[in-house]
């Protein structure tokens, strides 16, 4: 069975265990958000509301890497194993476009 929402789909069964994992992240995430707001409501000390800013962005981050890499490790492969050279040339531009994105 094939996920439509993604430009090719991918096989659903891979991504069970990693998406309820990431999800368990991002919800955690999310209450950190609603607590950096509630110190700013409280007019917490600054360097305390930067600092849970700062634990945000990495937890975020690790769940950005855990995706690139379940993607390299599934959609890129599967264009490299293809054969086909134009589904490996766009992969690899995805790729590079993302870098150039996230290098801002």
């Amino acid at each position: 069975m094939l996920d439509k929402y993604t430009q090719w789909g991918y096989v659903s069964s891979m991504h069970t265990k990693p998406k309820s994992a990431r999800l368990k992240s991002l919800n955690r995430i999310e209450g950190q958000v609603r607590g950096i707001a509630r110190m700013i409501e409280e007019e917490r000390y600054c360097i305390d509301i930067v600092t849970q800013i700062s634990a945000v962005r990495a937890a975020l981050r690790r769940v950005e890497e855990e995706v690139l890499q379940e993607h390299i490790a599934h959609c890129v492969e599967h264009a490299i194993q293809s054969g086909d050279a134009n589904d490996q040339r766009e992969k690899i531009a995805e790729l590079m476009e993302l870098l150039k994105r996230t290098a801002r």
